[in-house]
């Protein structure tokens, strides 16, 4: 195959691509781009020997002679360097989240279609071991048709705050809302049904006294509840409750099947759990297994992170460049119906909770309606459209909150010898 020449937006979170591409036969990083210097000068030392340029502005980036891009920088500043690289001829392989704005949204799709270039969605969570395999069992018919799933993502990050926002009060971290961050617990059980969302009531944490400690402006956790196009319904959380969990499980006409919980300390997101009969309304004749599945590449994903996903979503994006129409990446479309229930459910928490419909813009006639919506909580985008960060009114935080976090990420880095560089390196593994 090819040897696919990348380019890293975002030396931090792109790390873990940039290590990719070190370890992989068939790509290659040539260029790293961030606005850090220290950054840049952590992914010199870690890129040693390699011959790769670095760029600390995108202008001059996106001229270098490479094939595709990875764009590893802050979650709501995807869209705008997603469609320069497809325009300019570079395939993208972009990290959460897709969007930010309807408009986004809009170009972004007729980007792609006009370009028909390579755009994969790095939703990392899809290709952990059980929701991967739940991807593989649903298409197989195992449960039947989809009735109902849960999906959970919840951290609690205030502990390693500094370290992921740096002390920037504007950094996205702290001003997104509730329901924004969505796709990691509602993007495996799209991914594995290929049912598209076309409703959704949203539900906001209002309890934020940690998110306040921090800094961050919005409600403390989201909920959607998400009607897809069959009739079944999908309850996704995440956000800052206390203790983590990363748990989903799916019902169909015919049998169940989950991944372990992590307090049962019995391999979590790498264990399943299915319970199916041999058709709908057998119930006499129940089948129950719990195994741990596996990819065939077990020995390639060591030292990856997220359960090891970290390496499927690259290595099905190259493969893809290079021709293979098998290669399961999540394109523009898929993407979009795992963060428009995110968006559409905080519209729906704005006005008191009401159903919201979800559009699909795959349909070419809807999408002028929404070329010029551009409402979110980014003051740089939004304009006169600019939405609160929490329903009840953005709190007002003290520039001290600010001042302390940065002050913990500097000790962070003193710690390093002085440097960016070890902080710089772990934050590849941070979403």
């Amino acid at each position: 195959m090819k040897k696919v020449r990348i380019g890293v937006l975002g030396a931090y979170r792109g790390t873990s691509m940039i290590n990719y591409c070190k370890r992989a036969d068939h790509a290659e990083v040539v260029a790293i781009c961030d606005k850090s210097p220290e950054a840049l000068d952590a992914q010199r030392q870690y890129t040693e020997g390699l011959n790769v340029t670095f760029y600390d502005n995108f202008d001059d980036f996106i001229h270098h002679d490479m094939d595709a891009v990875v764009l590893a920088n802050y979650a709501n500043e995807h869209a705008p360097f997603a469609i320069r690289c497809l325009k300019r001829g570079l395939h993208v392989f972009s990290e959460v989240l897709p969007v930010q704005t309807m408009k986004e949204a809009v170009e972004l799709i007729e980007a792609v279609e006009e370009t028909g270039l390579v755009y994969a969605y790095g939703e990392n969570y899809c290709y952990m071991p059980a929701p991967y395999e739940m991807k593989k069992l649903y298409e197989a018919g195992e449960i039947g048709e989809f009735e109902y799933g849960e999906g959970e993502y919840i951290h609690n990050c205030e502990s390693i705050w500094h370290s992921i926002t740096y002390g920037e009060a504007d950094h996205w971290r702290n001003c997104g809302y509730a329901t924004f961050y969505c796709t990691h617990s509602l993007g495996p059980i799209i991914h594995a049904t290929g049912l598209r969302p076309v409703s959704v009531v949203g539900f906001e944490g209002t309890k934020n006294e940690r998110r306040l400690r921090t800094g961050c402006k919005s409600g403390q956790f989201g909920i959607e509840m998400v009607t897809l196009e069959n009739g079944g319904i999908v309850k996704s959380i995440h956000g800052d409750l206390y203790k983590n969990s990363i748990w989903y499980t799916m019902y169909g006409s015919k049998g169940r099947m989950e991944c372990g919980r992590e307090d049962a300390m019995n391999g979590h997101i790498a264990r399943i759990y299915v319970n199916t009969d041999e058709e709908d309304g057998a119930y006499d004749r129940p089948c129950f297994k719990d195994y741990y599945p596996t990819h065939g590449m077990e020995d390639r994903v060591q030292g990856f992170g997220h359960g090891g996903s970290d390496f499927y979503s690259m290595y099905h994006f190259i493969n893809k460049i290079n021709g293979d129409d098998s290669a399961d990446i999540i394109d523009v479309y898929e993407a979009l119906d795992m963060f428009l229930p995110g968006l559409f459910a905080y519209r729906s928490v704005l006005a008191g909770g009401v159903s919201v419909e979800i559009p699909n813009l795959r349909d070419k006639s809807i999408r002028d309606a929404w070329r010029c919506d551009v409402a979110c909580t980014d003051p740089k985008v939004a304009g006169d459209q600019l939405l609160p960060n929490f329903s009840k009114g953005t709190p007002d935080i003290p520039q001290s909150v600010y001042d302390r976090m940065k002050q913990l990420w500097d000790e962070e880095c003193q710690k390093t010898e002085g440097t960016y560089r070890q902080a710089a390196l772990t934050q590849g593994s941070k979403q």
